[in-house]
């Protein structure tokens, strides 16, 4: 089996001629869209022989549109890790933007879809009870927008089995909690659950609750931003970021009282002239 078993997932004949063909197609074609892209993840890493040296990636068909990377682009930095062996996961995350602006990925996602937050808590709550969703810090370090990451066997078996809780929970339909997963947002693609939103933020918050994994990076700084304006602030989304590393390695509250007024101070910057 080669290195890297990166796939690209397609839900209509539009999206599948759209593919990179450095990508493996992977077919969603009418199967469970109010689980987006986690059901056919869910469905190969669950019935796949895996390669327990590989990595292994699911992307969507806007990999392109948000990243601007190509699959050789992939491939060449999969191809430059000098250990690959040491490595868990590796991530292609764009919006360096919508990460620095906010305490963590949970508080950027409530930030356009409040209803989320409630949800937010309790599934973090579920699946890392030692956490404080409320005064989570994470950095550019942890995020990862879109599941736009490849990874070994040994993390995808952890990732599916914390996102397979809340797959449970959703599926049985039997709670406040459930009820709440399957409701939907407005989002650009249309009405989303809930849970997909959820889904996308379990591998950012392994990475941040759990510090043993070995991570390589794409350079997030050279990937597109998100929010309009954001280029105009660039050396303070640096700030912002260093200043988050900064509470999280010393756990000083100062770092977070700086990172809220120079916030403020990006945003209104990001305004002008709009």
């Amino acid at each position: 089996m080669q290195q890297a078993q990166i796939h690209q997932i397609f839900y209509s004949e539009e999206t599948r001629l759209a593919l990179d063909p450095g990508f493996i197609p992977l077919d969603n074609v009418g199967q469970r869209p109010d689980w987006c892209e986690y059901w056919p993840m869910r469905n190969f890493l669950t019935g796949a022989a895996l390669d327990e040296e590989a990595f292994y990636g699911f992307l969507s068909p806007k990999f392109k549109d948000k990243t601007g990377l190509t699959a050789a682009d992939v491939h060449q930095f999969l191809g430059a890790i000098d250990t690959p062996s040491d490595v868990d996961i590796v991530t292609f995350s764009p919006f360096f933007d919508a990460g620095a602006l906010f305490p963590s990925i949970f508080a950027q996602g409530a930030d356009g879809h409040p209803a989320a937050w409630p949800v937010f808590v309790e599934c973090v709550r579920l699946l890392a009870p030692q956490v404080n969703l409320e005064a989570m810090v994470m950095d550019s370090r942890h995020t990862v927008f879109c599941n736009y990451f490849v990874a070994k066997p040994r993390f995808w078996r952890h990732w599916l089995s914390r996102a397979e809780v809340v797959f449970k929970i959703a599926e049985e339909n039997r709670s406040p909690l459930a009820e709440a997963f399957n409701s939907t947002i407005d989002h650009s693609s249309g009405a989303t659950a809930i849970k997909v939103f959820v889904i996308e933020r379990i591998v950012s918050l392994l990475l941040a609750t759990e510090r043993h994994w070995q991570v390589r990076a794409f350079n997030p700084l050279a990937l597109p931003l998100l929010y309009p304006g954001a280029e105009r602030v660039g050396e303070t989304l640096l700030a912002l970021d260093a200043l988050k590393v900064a509470m999280i390695e010393t756990g000083r509250s100062e770092y977070m009282a700086a990172f809220v007024e120079i916030v403020c101070h990006a945003r209104q910057a990001m305004k002008s002239d709009q």
